[in-house]
């Protein structure tokens, strides 16, 4: 506790100073504690806080009357919200209030993300197009509600530089249009998964939004004339064409001819793209920044194309994944791109431990390298990456499984600043070799599923001295258990996303140490066959943070621990029970308290009936978007049930 004369001191500091003091907290739990400390501070920021995701749409009143000065705003998280609600937010803070208008939230609002709010229609839109005047970035992804007239709402916004309309299912080139007359003046637009989209539409943005930089159209159904049409924009500096199945070459041949300002573009899954293609956008943009080709050549990379390589002296980024390719590639990308800071090379065919070491002793500044499935990687060629890459930070290695300690001694010694690296399926690794791998202290994600090798006393190397870990996968690492994961608990306070599915060895016990890991929020524990009620009480007690829960065939876990789950567990998010002894009305329980519930899977409850498994649905279909159930009760449940359901938009998979 600080002294009298402390706080004297710190209460002394000016207005100003305070200020500078909060805009350097970069992590949201160090804003909380400034906050906390006493009503100056708290009043420090609710003037500075420019940020807010909210996470209970039952505050959003609250908040956005604590903090009028917001710039951006979150509520991907809050899934109910609809057009009702939004309309009280812009009127007043509730019904019968006395408060001043509280509309003046949105006067200065410039971001808006509204991702999953599958209850928000056109009227709602218009209101808040209406109502942020400043409004420059809105994210309306997933809405499955989303369609033409509430793009022509979102028009009116004519500020908008940024728009994400991913996977907008409902959305045709009519709505297009209408954005596209309405936000000239977009810079970033994203059409992923819009599957309604064609080639028409597409014209006529290109011919409207003149300004664009970033455009992503993967996954649609266009053809070569949309290429055509896109290859007219001067300022494009990023194109996504990721899977999209009827380009080819042709197409690439009109963006060699435009888009001058080209830095990255997204081939990946094309289908119809060679290295013909590759040579007509290389050939036309010599200051490619990120060139990305994954799964799209079949073949071996050609003579023609590495040729052409050579004029693209500023490539940072190049993905080749599934490719063919010879050591004569990994010279001529050597000599030539050594600006390289990031190579994928999952699955290519060819990669031989000559090969990297020619590729690493030159492109020493490489911090991400994808080796994934590139099956004739051993130990020598490791070492030559952790020797001349000093800077590496990713390494991805899956089913590599020549690799053994030697390999890990090499990047312990020289890259420390290694934060992720994955061994999924490296059969040598064992605890001598993460002994060697924990000097990488700044680690932050590391995966080891079905490494059956390591034990607890490799783990107890981890937790012991890579504090910054927040990701750590363990899937099927049978000879980790309680003693680990205690370890485990000590060391690493920051671990957010843990998998433990198929370690048989972990008890409640172990769950005991887990639940002292207070930000995990996504845990996989499936078919942990000595776990009870006990074990999942004390995650749920622990882990308020959890958002992501799979329990799938944790069978031992009786009422108790989900009674405990549906108490404590108020942020959860995604769950599956399949497999699971959950009762009637533990069930009923779980999917009614969990307020902020959007995804659940429910197949194969033994214990359960027709009618708890109904009465379950009937709680939470306010706001469950995704339920998968057992096939069988698609003719037990009663219509009127899955109409509701449907209605609101919830998609239910049949198993």
């Amino acid at each position: 506790m600080l002294s009298f004369q402390s706080s004297k001191n710190l209460l002394s500091l000016t207005e100003d100073l305070l200020v500078r003091i909060y805009e350097l907290l970069a992590a949201e739990s160090d804003r909380k504690s400034f906050r906390l400390v006493c009503r100056e501070f708290r009043r420090i920021d609710t003037l500075t806080r420019r940020h807010l995701r909210v996470i209970r749409i039952e505050f959003l009143p609250i908040l956005l009357r604590k903090y009028p000065r917001l710039q951006s705003l979150d509520l991907s998280a809050c899934p109910r919200i609809d057009d009702g609600v939004v309309s009280l937010l812009l009127t007043r803070v509730g019904p019968g209030s006395n408060s001043p208008i509280l509309g003046h939230w949105a006067w200065g609002l410039k971001s808006l993300v509204l991702s999953r709010a599958t209850g928000l229609r056109f009227s709602g839109l218009e209101m808040l197009a209406r109502a942020c005047p400043c409004l420059e970035s809105v994210d309306v992804s997933y809405c499955c509600g989303f369609g033409d007239r509430e793009a022509a709402a979102l028009s009116s916004a004519v500020g908008l530089r940024e728009l994400n309309m991913d996977k907008c299912l409902q959305l045709t080139d009519v709505g297009l249009a209408k954005i596209a007359v309405g936000c000239s003046k977009l810079e970033k637009l994203s059409l992923k998964w819009c599957m309604e989209m064609t080639d028409l539409g597409i014209d006529l943005l290109c011919k409207k939004c003149v300004d664009l930089k970033y455009l992503d159209v993967s996954y649609l159904k266009v053809t070569n004339e949309s290429l055509h049409s896109i290859a007219s924009l001067l300022k494009l500096e990023v194109l996504g064409l990721m899977a999209c199945p009827l380009i080819d070459d042709v197409g690439l041949h009109f963006i060699e001819r435009g888009c001058p300002s080209l830095k990255v573009i997204d081939v990946s899954r094309c289908e119809g793209v060679s290295s013909s293609g590759l040579i007509f956008v290389v050939r036309g943009h010599r200051n490619l920044l990120e060139l990305k080709a994954g799964y799209c050549l079949s073949q071996e990379l050609s003579t023609a194309l590495l040729h052409q390589m050579k004029n693209l002296n500023h490539l940072e980024v190049i993905r080749i994944d599934g490719a063919r390719i010879s050591e004569t590639s990994f010279q001529v990308i050597s000599a030539n791109c050594k600006s390289l800071v990031e190579i994928g090379l999952s699955k290519c065919l060819g990669v031989t431990n000559m090969g990297i070491m020619r590729l690493v002793s030159a492109c020493i500044n490489l911090r991400v390298l994808n080796l994934t499935c590139c099956h004739s990687i051993t130990d020598a060629a490791i070492s030559a990456i952790a020797y001349s890459c000093r800077s590496l930070v990713c390494l991805k290695v899956e089913s590599c499984n020549m690799i053994t300690e030697k390999g890990l001694c090499q990047l312990g010694s020289f890259c420390l600043l290694l934060e992720e690296i994955d061994l999924t399926d490296c059969c040598g690794v064992n605890d001598k070799g993460l002994e060697y791998l924990s000097r990488c202290s700044e680690l932050s994600c590391l995966k080891l599923g079905l490494c059956t090798n390591i034990s607890n006393k490799g783990l107890s190397y981890i937790g012991f001295n890579c504090l910054k870990i927040h990701e750590l996968d363990l899937y099927r690492c049978t000879g980790i258990g309680d003693d680990g994961l205690e370890a485990l608990s000590n060391g690493c306070k920051k671990l957010r996303k843990l998998n433990l599915s198929y370690c048989n060895e972990v008890s409640d016990r172990g769950l005991g140490y887990i639940g002292r890991l207070e930000e995990l929020s996504d845990l996989e524990m499936r078919a942990l066959h000595k776990i009870t009620g006990v074990g999942l009480e004390a995650v749920a007690v622990g882990c308020k943070r959890l958002a992501d829960l799979d329990m799938k065939h944790c069978e031992k876990v009786g009422d108790s621990g989900f009674w405990a789950l549906a108490y404590y567990s108020k942020n959860l998010r995604q769950i599956n029970l399949s497999y699971c002894g959950i009762s009637d009305m533990a069930l009923c329980m779980v999917m009614g308290n969990l307020s902020r519930l959007q995804e659940a899977k429910l197949v194969h409850l033994s214990n359960c009936t027709v009618e708890g498994v109904e009465l379950a649905l009937r709680a939470c279909c306010v706001r469950i978007k995704k339920v998968k159930l057992f096939a069988p009760l698609r003719f037990m449940l009663s219509s009127e049930i899955l109409e509701i359901l449907h209605a609101r938009g919830c998609i239910i998979r049949w198993d």
